[in-house]
């Protein structure tokens, strides 16, 4: 059994001012997969692909073995998405829109649909017009979760919720991939949420994917270093090294453990060199710095 959920290999998309890839992206299968990246850089492309939803130019897209143009149907019908751009307003009333979506599904989960009703804190009668930004999002993550979907994708899916929806949000996605058997994809600005809940992180930046893996690990690779020089040394970016600040002769900057970068700055006279871990937001901007510096 391929032990992978969504495998992307060579992906192209070009637009006239942007072009996507070439991308390898691997999602684990029963992971929570965190998908980071700033604005513009591909995230809701690379998402929007694997649904059908524009062409690629050149490479390939699989989703538990499924490819995503000679197996759209049923591709589509295992993997569930969620956006923030869905509107569900035609149907009126929370009650109506779940039994027209129930319809498609024979393995709906009622039981687990009214449980979700009653966490989301949503009514059968409640007017979809009516609720707020963060309440049609719980709306669409109910509609997506009562499927019990082998694959959930879901693009931005905590905008607009405070921090005690947040919780509940995740807390159903741990419980839905559980068993093991479940996936989730997520991509997301919110990088503090990532970083609890996702076990794997990919980060993108034009188009082109800067690092993947386990997030424990890859948070572990990297240490804020502090140091000092008295020997007028100038210290710039090389491999496993991102300066990020310099006040006279205190320096500070991003450091692989994986690279020499440590033995490289011992060497050159660096001094008291003192390291600290990052979170995924420190090495996030230091690693979207360095790129936009190339």
């Amino acid at each position: 059994m391929n032990t992978n959920a969504i495998e992307i290999r060579g992906l192209v998309k070009t637009y006239p001012t942007f072009t996507l890839g070439p991308l390898d992206l691997t999602v684990p299968r029963g992971a929570i997969y965190g998908l980071i990246g700033p604005n513009g850089a591909g995230k809701t492309t690379a998402i929007d692909l694997v649904f059908g939803m524009g062409r690629n130019n050149a490479g390939t897209i699989h989703v538990l073995g499924l490819d995503h143009r000679a197996d759209e149907v049923a591709l589509k019908r295992r993997a569930a998405y969620v956006s923030p751009d869905l509107n569900f307003t035609v149907w009126g009333k929370v009650g109506k829109a779940v039994r027209f979506v129930r319809g498609f599904y024979p393995d709906w989960d009622d039981a687990y649909c009214a449980e979700l009703m009653k966490a989301f804190h949503l009514s059968d009668t409640d007017k979809i017009a009516t609720l707020s930004f963060g309440a049609k999002t719980k709306l669409s993550l109910l509609l997506a979760l009562s499927r019990r979907p082998d694959v959930l994708i879901l693009d931005e899916p905590t905008t607009g919720l405070d921090a005690v929806s947040k919780q509940q949000v995740f807390g159903e996605l741990l419980k839905a991939v559980e068993s093991g058997e479940r996936t989730v994809l997520i991509s997301s600005h919110g990088l503090g949420d990532i970083e609890r809940f996702a076990d794997h992180i990919g980060m993108i930046k034009n188009g082109k994917l800067l690092l993947e893996g386990r997030t424990d690990e890859i948070v572990d690779r990297y240490r804020l270093a502090e140091f000092f020089t008295s020997n007028g040394t100038q210290f710039q970016n090389r491999d496993g090294l991102v300066i990020l600040k310099r006040t006279e002769d205190r320096w500070h900057a991003l450091l692989d453990q994986k690279s020499d970068a440590h033995n490289w700055l011992q060497a050159r006279g660096a001094e008291q060199i003192s390291l600290t871990r990052v979170t995924l937001e420190d090495l996030f901007v230091a690693l979207v710095k360095e790129e936009e510096a190339k």
